[in-house]
């Protein structure tokens, strides 16, 4: 996939048009359609990368992950394990949840479903903040 297919797919999930982002970033008219074929200069690459907030490994397909903040694997199972914990703690008789002293078994199917839900993604959100925060430049 060139350069030019990745900002064109991006530009499908932003529902805009190539020359409608070409004129958002400031280049001159079909000026990106050359990406087919040539690799564009560092600084357009900055700016449509900036624009659509992915990485430029991203558009120039070193990576798959849009973002570097973006989960992996490890972070998901590590967010499974996190929800498993927080589950066994809401079930176990020594919970300390409120919930009017009711634990997560005492719970109709509904509510049950939507309160794991939230917890995961509450785990998911910290962990993407998480790693916007505490990664460094240099892993970027």
């Amino acid at each position: 996939m060139t350069v030019f297919d990745r900002v064109k797919k991006l530009c499908e999930e932003q529902k805009i048009t190539i020359v409608e982002l070409e004129e958002k970033v400031g280049f001159g008219r079909n000026s990106m359609y050359s990406w087919k074929k040539n690799k564009p200069s560092t600084d357009k690459l900055e700016k449509v990368a900036s624009y659509f907030d992915v990485s430029t490994d991203y558009l120039l397909g070193r990576t798959d992950k849009k973002r570097y903040y973006d989960l992996n694997d490890k972070d998901e199972k590590d967010i499974q394990k996190d929800l498993q914990e927080i589950i066994n703690g809401l079930n176990s008789k020594n919970s300390y949840a409120a919930f009017d002293g009711q634990v997560l078994d005492n719970l109709d199917e509904e509510d049950k479903e939507l309160l794991i839900a939230s917890l995961e993604n509450s785990l998911r959100l910290a962990k993407r903040i998480a790693k916007q925060k505490f990664t460094p430049n240099k892993y970027r």
